[in-house]
């Protein structure tokens, strides 16, 4: 199958360069081996404000929003928070752009009781200047502290009970989104787990509302939970958003934006190896080099110095369950790259970023969110690795933690996992004992750390991939705990890697290597006959 974002190395290729963590690393793969790059950036819509414009006036299974507003009705608005877009992108957000227009046209009507809630779920809370990046100066001056502020999950008086779904489920909702007159909810929808339902039903929502859904058996039947429609995830919370949008009066603006993560400068970084100018090879070797010799926090400010470039590529506003599938397959057609047929081995780097440490350090714990979550579960149809076939990962899999962000993360990695890594004995026994932790509870409420049952999802999150994967190998690591506590075996390089993965037989392995970041998504049918398992 031939696609310009599939590449199969030749014996004269060069070595490719993967993240591992914030260093670039070259490796030696295999003649045979299937690259997978990130295809090129969709072009953004050439008049953004007005593309917004069209979709709010002209709503998908809707009433436009400006016939939904009356003189002195409450409205709530809903925003996203930073786990998305990664990293965070070029000012103005496209939620700036977005909030500016809606709040234009409630003043316009005679609505001025507005709170803004920023949809954190049970993630972290947004720092003042966080959200002033992504509202803009304007906004925030306008609206911060009083009616511009994080959602509290644990805010027990401002948190109202909606009701209960068929199968037992109780959802539980921010009091002022659920008892306001118009909620109106903003999301980036950055992957295609992200949006429709989930929106309202996780991000303003209670811990008790998460549980029925965020754990290992609804995870494990999520193959893949980047596809809403193989994801049981998706189902789950789709019923409870279901019942969010019986009792409110919701209307949903979604948007994408194409994968243009790196700046001009570092833009290279999306290239096939091969392919590269004379300059660009030499920038990516000094990129190399520079990345080994500098320290830690010298490396992620090189990534950090220049925002996301970021450009619009659709908005459709309306009936959430009529805009969010357009939506999805807007993602799908900007990162979705077809393959035919599994690999025996999948090899991908692990980069400095994920939806949960922006402005941290990437933890073991988010290490083996990457690795066995996010990154195995980028694709659709069938897994790109055979069942029970290897992982291999590049990173240095370091122990170190933010102690602002990632507090509850500690306890979790160097208590609970040297006990059990099995996903149904953490919940029963230690996950609502976390999550019922005073002290745990205050640092998330009054400081900026996840919630304590932040760590147990994140776990949980690599389920399918633990169920599905044989063995994971890190290359790379600087430490041997870490891998043996997650599971993984290690390797001092790429090429004792494969030569394990071959379990020291004399045979021809099947390789695929997903070049992340930007976001790519292998796209994947098997051949007639195929049983999906590793040879």
């Amino acid at each position: 199958m031939n696609h310009p974002s599939l590449v199969t190395l030749e014996r004269d290729s060069a070595p490719r360069v993967l993240f591992s963590g914030d260093r670039l690393v070259e490796v030696d793969l295999p003649a045979g081996t299937r690259v997978i790059y990130p295809k090129p950036p969709m072009v953004g819509l050439r008049d953004p404000d007005a593309a917004i414009r069209y979709a709010i006036n002209h709503p998908l299974g809707s009433d436009p929003l400006y016939a939904k507003l009356k003189p002195g009705m409450r409205v709530a608005i809903a925003i996203d928070d930073i786990s998305v877009p990664l990293p965070p992108m070029k000012r103005p957000d496209v939620r700036e752009r977005i909030l500016t227009i809606v709040l234009e046209m409630l003043a316009d009507h005679g609505v001025s009781d507005i709170e803004i809630i920023v949809a954190t779920g049970i993630h972290r809370r947004m720092k003042a200047s966080e959200i002033r990046w992504v509202v803009g100066d304007k906004i925030f001056d306008a609206y911060w502290p009083d009616r511009l502020y994080n959602h509290d999950a644990e805010d027990k008086d401002n948190m109202v009970e909606i009701g209960t779904t068929p199968h037992g489920e109780v959802l539980e909702l921010n009091r002022r989104a659920a008892e306001s007159d118009l909620l109106i909810y903003v999301n980036l929808n950055f992957v295609p787990m992200n949006g429709g339902m989930k929106s309202v039903a996780v991000g303003l929502c209670s811990y008790k509302s998460l549980r029925p859904h965020h754990n290992p058996a609804t995870i494990r039947k999520s193959d893949s939970y980047m596809d809403p429609g193989g994801s049981q995830l998706a189902r789950d919370i789709e019923r409870m958003g279901k019942l969010a949008h019986k009792h409110l009066n919701i209307f949903t603006i979604e948007a994408t934006v194409n994968n243009q993560m790196f700046d001009k400068s570092l833009d290279f970084l999306m290239k096939n190896e091969d392919e590269l100018s004379g300059r660009e090879k030499a920038l990516l070797k000094g990129l190399v080099m520079t990345t080994a010799r500098l320290p830690q926090p010298a490396r992620q400010a090189i990534f950090d110095r220049f925002p996301a470039p970021y450009a619009l590529t659709s908005v459709f506003a309306g009936a959430t369950a009529e805009v969010h599938p357009r939506i999805v397959e807007k993602n799908f057609e900007q990162y979705c790259v077809p393959i035919e047929g599994q690999a025996d081995v999948l090899v991908t780097g692990i980069p400095f970023i994920s939806p949960y440490n922006v402005h941290a350090f990437l933890n073991p714990l988010l290490v083996q969110v990457l690795a066995q979550g996010y990154l195995f579960n980028m694709y659709r149809g069938a897994p790109l690795v055979k069942k029970g076939g290897t992982l291999i990962i590049t990173h240095p899999c370091t122990d170190k933690f933010d102690h602002e962000q990632h507090a509850p993360y500690i306890d979790f990695v160097h208590r609970l996992l040297p006990e059990s890594r099995d996903s149904n004995v953490l919940r029963e026994k230690y996950e609502e004992k976390f999550a019922k932790d005073p002290a745990l509870i205050q640092m998330f409420r009054s400081g900026h750390a996840y919630h304590p049952a932040h760590p147990f999802f994140m776990w949980y999150w690599g389920e399918n991939g633990r169920q599905h994967i044989g063995r994971v190998i890190v290359v790379g690591a600087d430490n041997e705990y870490i891998p043996k506590l997650l599971g993984y075996e290690t390797s001092p390089n790429m090429e004792d890697a494969l030569y394990k993965a071959k379990n020291g037989q004399n045979k021809t392995l099947d390789i695929t290597c997903l070049h992340v970041p930007p976001i790519v998504m292998g796209d994947v049918t098997l051949p007639a006959g195929s049983n999906g398992s590793a040879s």
